[in-house]
């Protein structure tokens, strides 16, 4: 049998503990004993017997450091499971579900008619070691403005905009914390260079300012109590805590009118922003609709 198949005779569970740690090396490059059984409950022995068998079938994956007792994705890694893009990045993001080995089955009742556009798993991968590792990466990237260019970056956050998935990070060509399209980077490379402390997450400002959206329905709108049903909204209005490097994206998915006096009309927006000063305290407020300077 090959491999494919051989995983397929595991049992369910152990196979789900195999695609476990394959996770783990290909999206944090490093995982323990410990890891396995914190999130599956079971007993060390039971581990060291997964780790045998993972080793059985992928030996040249990973590399065991005795020292500190984690066990460490190779440069010569194949993953043994193959993850479709919107089922890695719904993991990633909520945590690593169960039957993140399997693939998802389309219904025929219940249809998803807004798709975002998902970066190759290889790309996604990547900047997820380098968030985790906190690793000053080397990578190549295309630019609207300026074409293909390679730069230096420190990625610290993945995040899905309502249109497409960016990383957020430290830009060192622009000297600051920058979005990336991750469907625009050619190659990612780690590198062993030192990451200084204004360059980490902690410093992005932007990132770390909470701020709150108060949301209402647009003025034009002549049944107001509907959209306040369609947002839950609380005495005609909806309070959103998020953070100021993100406000602008929720603002235009949502298509909130930010213009002054709320002047837009017939373009779709049935929301408006009530505290539009807040805008003022956002790096990126030319994306949200109706925004003027």
């Amino acid at each position: 049998m090959n491999t494919t198949e051989i995983i397929n005779e595991m049992p369910h569970a152990q196979r789900e503990r195999l695609a476990f740690i394959d996770f783990c090396l290909q999206f944090f490059g490093h995982i323990t004993r410990n890891d396995l059984v914190s999130r599956f409950q079971t007993g060390l022995a039971a581990c060291t017997r997964d780790f045998a068998a993972y080793r059985e079938l992928a030996s040249t994956n990973l590399v065991l450091d005795h020292s500190t007792k984690q066990y460490y994705r190779t440069a010569s890694f194949v993953p043994l499971f193959k993850y479709q893009p919107d089922i890695i990045l719904q993991s990633l993001s909520r945590g690593f579900g169960n039957g993140i080995s399997h693939s998802t089955q389309p219904s025929e009742q219940c249809f998803d008619a807004v798709q975002l556009i998902h970066p190759d798993s290889s790309i996604i991968a990547a900047l997820m070691r380098g968030i985790h590792n906190q690793a000053l990466c080397e990578v190549g990237y295309v630019s609207v403005s300026s074409g293909e260019s390679v730069r230096q970056f420190i990625p610290h956050a993945l995040i899905n905009n309502g249109h497409r998935w960016h990383v957020r990070g430290y830009d060192c060509k622009n000297q600051g914390f920058r979005d990336f399209v991750c469907t625009r980077f050619t190659h990612i490379t780690a590198t062993d260079e030192e990451i200084l402390p204004h360059q980490l997450a902690a410093a992005d400002v932007q990132f770390n300012q909470i701020i709150n959206l108060v949301i209402v329905p647009h003025p034009s709108i002549t049944n107001p109590l509907a959209i306040e049903m369609d947002f839950a909204m609380q005495d005609g209005k909806k309070v959103m805590t998020t953070r100021a490097a993100l406000a602008a994206y929720i603002l235009r998915q949502w298509q909130v009118d930010c213009s002054e006096g709320h002047r837009i009309r017939g373009q779709g927006c049935q929301l408006a922003l009530e505290n539009i000063d807040i805008l003022q305290r956002i790096e990126n407020p030319t994306l949200a609709p109706g925004y003027s300077i």
